[in-house]
Order: structure tokens, then sequence, then C-alpha cells
């Protein structure tokens, strides 16, 4: 019998050690951190979402060659769906470098920049000892570890859209994050009035993701300020709540270990479609085999699945929406820039970054 979690370990080992081969010894030094549980976990899990700097190795820093096989191992991390997806991200930044009318300076050589994505790998890519790798940018941040030579983690995974939507020739439209847009409020509409009052929480929706990129998910209010690493540019307003909110409306939104809003067992058959396929909107970017997505073909998985909101439920006008239960958290935001900014990002609360996976190997190891 196929082991899909191996078979996905092992083609993102290949295309690692590829990667790795091509690189000289400078680019090495920049590319490769110590593996997991190895004393660098604080930078394997600062990650980042930002246009800043996300540590590791930028396509600046690579010939084109070498910008090929960063993208096999992105791509054997994610679906084909997926890969399609953060493929157009990236290439979003010259969308938005346009948007912004090629003026946005941060005292860097290019602001808006497709090059500007980082490669890291953790470890020694198909060895005995866990290993991982990390990919990100602004608006993507893929974080993949394997445990034992199986993918045992692939969260936290953001993305993101800026613009959110983009004319193209012949009157359609770019959304790349579209779907996760359109469903949620779908399903949002669709409730009875008395649902619908405790979906919403809050009538105006948070500025960002309530967890922001905190290592842990917890109730700590990030800053602005921490979105970044510390570097020549420093956000406007760096040392307000990166959400925004304040007193009662923060609290309103707060991360609570007991979901807010409605669970998926208060829905009718026709929602509980239309949640299942918004959780495959986030699940389905990564590989058929190590996503959990068929965890929720069990109708007691999907009742607990809670949907929450904030803001407007019209479209094109700013709104936030979460989906949390048992190893899940979910968040969406789509508020600045007119409504067409979009940040989208899944999380696994108890093992964000492979922490229990890790945790197990090194006490069944003996690993100090």
């Amino acid at each position: 019998m196929t082991d899909p979690g191996r078979e996905v370990a092992n083609r993102m080992a290949e295309a690692a050690l590829a990667w790795l081969d091509s690189l000289d010894a400078d680019q090495r030094r920049m590319a490769v951190a110590p593996p997991p549980g190895a004393g660098a976990e604080d930078e394997r899990t600062r990650w980042f979402y930002t246009p800043t700097d996300h540590g590791g190795l930028t396509f600046h820093q690579q010939r084109p060659a070498q910008h090929r096989l960063v993208m096999r191992l992105v791509a054997s991390g994610l679906s084909e769906a997926g890969y399609t997806t953060v493929a157009t991200v990236l290439g979003l930044e010259n969308v938005l470098d346009r948007v912004e009318g090629f003026s946005v300076n941060w005292g860097r050589e290019r602001t808006r920049d497709p090059g500007m994505y980082y490669l890291r790998i953790f470890g020694e890519p198909g060895g005995p000892r866990p290993w991982g790798w990390r990919f990100g940018g602004h608006h993507v941040s893929l974080n993949h570890l394997v445990v034992d030579g199986r993918v045992a983690a692939t969260t936290p995974c953001f993305l993101g859209a800026d613009p959110a939507a983009s004319p193209l020739l012949g009157g359609a439209t770019l959304r790349p994050l579209g779907a996760a847009e359109d469903l949620a409020r779908e399903l949002v509409r669709s409730l009875h009035p008395e649902l619908a009052a405790r979906a919403v929480l809050l009538a105006r929706p948070p500025d960002d993701v309530v967890a922001g990129n905190s290592a842990r998910i917890d109730d700590r209010v990030l800053t602005r300020r921490e979105l970044w690493r510390r570097s020549r540019h420093t956000p406007d307003r760096a040392d307000q709540p990166a959400t925004g909110l304040y007193g009662a409306d923060r609290q309103a939104l707060a991360l609570t270990p007991t979901p807010k809003g409605v669970p998926g067992a208060e829905l009718d058959t026709a929602q509980r479609e239309l949640l299942r396929a918004l959780l495959g909107t986030y699940l389905g970017r990564v590989p058929d085999g190590v996503s959990p997505l068929p965890r929720y073909d069990d109708p007691a998985a999907l009742d607990a699945v809670h949907l929450a909101w904030a803001g407007s439920t019209t479209a094109g006008e700013p709104h936030y929406y979460r989906l949390q239960g048992p190893r899940l958290l979910v968040e969406w935001t789509n508020v600045h820039r007119g409504a067409d900014h979009a940040h989208a990002v899944w999380r696994d609360p108890e093992t964000d970054f492979g922490g229990d996976v890790l945790a197990a190997h090194h006490a069944t190891h003996h690993v100090p």
C-alpha cells in the first residue's frame, strides 16, 4: 500500500537536494539552517507575510536555472491548484506596482519586487533527522516539516492577493482567492436571521487576521511592527494593534479556545456543502494525501467547525471571517484598498510547524 505522506516527502527531498546541489558555498550559508529542534526553532517559527526579509536565499541571489529548482520544490508541497495560485500571487507584485503608480519607495532598489521571495532549508533533506523548508515573501508563507520520512506539518500556510481582483482582456477578472471570498459570503448570507446574528461578531472588520504572524495561536495583541522583520523600513502606526481593534471590539473578535460563531452542526444540508467547499479552498492548497480535507467527510468533524464573521456581508465592502474547530483555524480579511486586498491563512492551533510531532519524535529517539 502506498503512503502518500511519504511519497510527498520523498518528492520534497528530491527537489530540495537538487536545489542545494546547485548552490555555491556562499549561497548555502544563506540557504541552510540547523535542523528543526536543534536550536533554530526561534527562526524556523518566525514567519512573515509582509514584503520583509523572510530569511533564506532570494531569487535575486540566484541564477535563472536555480529559480526553476526553487519552484520545483514549491510545487512539491502544493496541489496543482495551490501551485498555480502561489505563482499568480508572485506575479501580482508587478500588478500592484502599476496600481501604485510605480511610486512606492521603502529605501531599497525595488519595493514591489517579485524577486524578493526567500527559500530556506532546515536540516538535511531526506536524512534520518527531521527537516523542513520555508518559502515566503509578500503574501506567501509556506512552512513544511518532514519527520521520520513523512510530511508532518504544512502550516502556517498563508496566501494573499493585492489587488484581490484585476481586469483581464475580454472582460474577465483575475481573482486568485475569489472562491474563498465568494463561498464564505454565500454561506453567511444564507443563514437564518437568528444564526446570522450569532455569526456576525462585529459590525466592522479588523484591519488584519487576528492571529497575525504569531508563532503560537493565543490572545496576545500583535503590533504592526511585529509583522515585519527589523530593518530600515518601519511600518506606519508601528506600535498600534495589527487588527486596529481596541477594547470591546478587540474582545469581540479575540481568539478563544472555545470557538465563536455558528457551528456546522446547526447548518442545513446546503449550508454544510458550502462549508465543506469553503474548507477546500484552504486545505486543498497542499497535495492529496497530506491535506486534512478528507477529515471533514466525517459529519462530526464538520459539526465542530464554527463560522464567525465581522464587517459587511455585501460584496465589495470590507469584511472578515474565520473558521475554527479542533486543529483548525482559517482567517480571511479583505479590507484595505477599498476591499481589494485579501489575506487568507490556514493554521493548525495544535501543531503549527509540527511542534507536537517533533516533540514526540525527539522523545522516542531520546533527543535532548
